[in-house]
């Protein structure tokens, strides 16, 4: 598992990060860019993920279909996706092509056609995803959610954008915004597989070292005015209602984080949790309930979601309530932190096996961090934590005012709302 990682910075800031993995015949590629969702001004919303569908379209030397052909034509796969803070556009090639795979996503990166016909064509497409969404409760709650916790904040904004701001979203906005983004100061070119890095920087620098690093990334900072909304709920025409409950966080720089990982795991992140094992396993209220720790830069989420009948949300969020409580008020135990502490180290172990997990550790690890931490300085970190350390982060981050709740579902008994937010009281009360 030990990531044999070396980055290299170029003078005008472009990071070129690679893992060399000596046994395997194949290499993936990342390009990443600091363009996601909380970089976006309101009216451009979406635009991220709307630029990253619109590189697909074509360059100025390969059309959209010559990009596909030229990466699976050749046994690959080529993929995208936008993230909050990031964009990341990446190919998985056999090893005798790693630099046809690097040559079209450089391609896309540098030389976008931005035809308008393709513009036009792809904003009815991505306006159908935004449609597709909303016929997806799980995917609805969840942005409900990020309105509650961060209202009037890019973060709070679905990373598709709405119908409006996409319809209003043209070639000139498109443009502007990949020349304030898509530059080598906030660029990294990740590898992972069968390479070596010197070669590899060489490679990327005859693309991009003659480049202007570009302006600086930027973005609006989490301001500690931004008070979160406590509960909003949603009337769809469903069969299952869906809930999301949240907690906002510290960010991805805080030491803490580990300890965060690891009350997210005993909370509810498998089988063996907390909340899978009482709500589900003991209660049958659920099919689905998990917990999951999100890390922005300067701000962060615990959020817990399930799906269960409208008639049982009293009772499935009673028994979230008193976990939550229970982690605030009483140490969890060695054995149930060191299974914690197990499953999160195995995870890294299992996680790291493949090209494109290596390659998007290192992208993401540079992307955040300026560097690459190694698995084992963040195993080292997880087996660091203790019990006292998880119940004094319980004890900070479930505060009074500190959580929202987002409820979609059919119709919902009588004072429900009431109900509801005496739940969230009684956590943090």
């Amino acid at each position: 598992m030990i990531l044999n990682s070396q980055l290299t910075r170029l003078p005008n800031g472009l990071r070129v990060a690679t893992a060399a993995m000596a046994h395997v015949q194949s290499v993936s590629v990342g390009v990443w860019v600091g363009a996601g969702g909380r970089c976006e001004p309101a009216a451009w919303s979406g635009i991220s993920h709307f630029a990253e569908h619109l590189l697909f379209k074509g360059t100025r030397r390969r059309s959209a279909r010559q990009i596909s052909e030229a990466i699976e034509g050749r046994g690959g796969e080529i993929n995208a996706f936008t993230q909050e803070e990031d964009t990341c556009y990446f190919a998985r090639v056999a090893a005798n092509h790693t630099w046809d795979g690097l040559d079209v996503l450089l391609d896309m990166y540098l030389n976008p056609r931005l035809a308008l016909e393709d513009i036009r064509r792809e904003r009815a497409v991505v306006v159908e995803e935004i449609m597709m969404g909303r016929d997806q409760p799980q995917q609805v709650v969840d942005e409900v959610l990020g309105e509650l916790l961060w209202p009037g904040h890019p973060l709070g904004r679905p990373l598709t954008g709405t119908p409006e701001t996409i319809k209003h979203i043209g070639r000139r906005e498109i443009r502007q915004y990949l020349w304030e983004t898509y530059v080598p100061a906030s660029t990294v070119v990740a590898f992972a597989g069968a390479i070596d890095h010197d070669t590899c920087v060489e490679r990327v620098r005859g693309y991009l070292a003659d480049l202007p690093p570009g302006p600086p990334e930027r973005f609006d900072p989490v301001r500690p005015g931004l008070k979160p909304v406590r509960l909003r709920i949603v009337r769809k025409d469903i069969e299952q209602a869906h809930v999301a409950l949240g907690i906002r966080t510290f960010g991805r720089h805080d030491p803490r984080r580990y300890a965060l990982k690891l009350l997210s795991v005993v909370l509810g992140e498998n089988m063996s949790s907390r909340l899978f094992q009482i709500v589900r396993e003991e209660h049958g209220l659920a099919y689905a309930i998990q917990s999951g720790a999100h890390l922005f830069h300067d701000a962060g989420t615990l959020s817990v979601s399930a799906g269960l009948d409208s008639e049982r949300i009293d009772r499935a969020l009673h028994l979230i309530v008193r976990e939550l409580r229970r982690l605030r008020d009483e140490s969890i135990g060695p054995r149930e932190l060191a299974r914690a502490r197990d499953y999160a180290v195995g995870q890294i172990r299992l996680g790291l096996e493949g090209t494109g997990s290596q390659m998007m550790w290192v992208g993401e690890q540079v992307r955040a961090y300026g560097r690459i931490v190694s698995p084992e300085a963040t195993i080292e970190a997880l087996q660091a934590v203790t019990v006292t350390d998880v119940k004094d982060l319980a004890r900070h981050i479930l505060r009074p005012g500190g959580m929202s709740l987002a409820v979609v579902a059919p119709e919902l008994p009588n004072a429900a709302e009431e109900r509801l937010t005496a739940a969230l009281n009684r956590v943090e009360g």
